[in-house]
């Protein structure tokens, strides 16, 4: 009987807000019936977006002003303290760390998955199993990111010299005689590691969109660079780059705005330990870890800022590419 009350309640609840959200709809069209012909057609597309805007609004740009507005208040949201968050954020050395950290992030990924989205799909293109290996490079992607974060501990796993390592890294340079590698806990190549695992669920993300943008260029023109002697080489640097240039920028600002927001990697691997702090966990430590909510909301609004104008940027490059088009 409780199963079935709760399947009956979850019927109603769908044929309530579907049947609600349709009244609501054409009540709204029908009061429109009633205006003048030249203001109806301004008034129903916003009658449409009404509902969603206000979702937005309730969920997303009200939380986010409350946001900046604890930023400016002490640990207990008490009492008012203007910059001082902030100040702690750009002269903390954890949060310095975690800024550097966001920076190498940003070069290293974005370099790499780009760069090699890029040659592999200019390379897939040409051989007669272009969509199995797409598929195969695709494939990372179709994993969470906590999900390949599990299955590269194992790929780092670490146990003293002279114990059996369960390790596919470590397992692979014992057998060649050398001692293992603490991947997560030696400083100097933890963050490498994890930048190692993005770029493989990356480069895959980059490599279809790439070979989307190199399929579009006409073959006439690639014809008749080769009639005039150029060279892959040339052919490569003086036309595919030069006109898949504006799909390059797109996906590297894609792929930088996800690299600032990076989280799950560093949690789950290191919990940010060891010299992996990033701002994104820094945040999490800071509001939740030591309840300091106006600190923890000056590094989430600082984060907003750093990726606020390069989705401008993005939105604004396919304006200009619907544009041209």
């Amino acid at each position: 009987m409780p199963t079935f009350s709760k399947i009956f309640g979850i019927l109603l609840a769908t044929i309530l807000g579907s049947g609600g959200v349709i009244a609501i709809f054409y009540g709204l069209n029908y009061l429109t019936n009633f205006l003048p012909s030249k203001w109806r057609h301004r008034v129903i597309p916003w009658i449409y977006l009404a509902p969603a805007l206000l979702v937005l609004s309730a969920y997303l740009f009200l939380p986010t002003l409350n946001t900046v507005y604890l930023s400016f208040l002490d640990q207990r949201s008490e009492n008012f303290v203007g910059l001082d968050n902030y100040i702690f954020a750009f002269t903390n050395s954890t949060m310095l760390t975690a800024f550097s950290n966001n920076i190498l992030w940003l070069v290293l990924v974005t370099s790499f998955s780009v760069g090699l989205g890029l040659i592999i799909a200019v390379l897939v293109d040409r051989v007669s199993y272009e969509s199995f290996a797409k598929a195969l490079i695709f494939l990372p992607l179709a994993i969470s990111f906590v999900g390949a974060s599990v299955i590269w501990r194992f790929m780092y796993a670490f146990r003293p010299a002279g114990t059996a390592q369960i390790g596919l890294l470590n397992g692979i340079i014992t057998s060649l005689g050398f001692e293992p590698i603490g991947w997560l806990v030696e400083r100097s190549i933890n963050n490498f590691a994890l930048i190692a695992i993005m770029i493989w669920l990356q480069t895959g993300f980059c490599t279809i969109l790439f070979s989307a943008a190199v399929k579009g260029i006409p073959q006439d023109i690639i014809e008749a660079a080769r009639m005039d002697g150029a060279s892959e080489w040339q052919i490569f640097w003086k036309i595919t780059i030069p006109m898949i240039k504006s799909t390059m920028t797109v996906v590297a600002t894609t792929v930088v705005i996800m690299v600032l927001k990076v989280f799950d990697i560093v949690w789950v691997m290191t919990n940010g330990n060891q010299g992996t702090e990033v701002i994104a966990s820094r945040m999490l430590k800071e509001m939740f870890n030591s309840r300091d909510f106006g600190r923890g909301s000056a590094i989430a609004v600082i984060l907003l800022l750093v990726i606020v104008p390069v989705m401008i940027g993005n939105i604004r490059r396919f304006q200009q590419q619907e544009q041209f088009r």
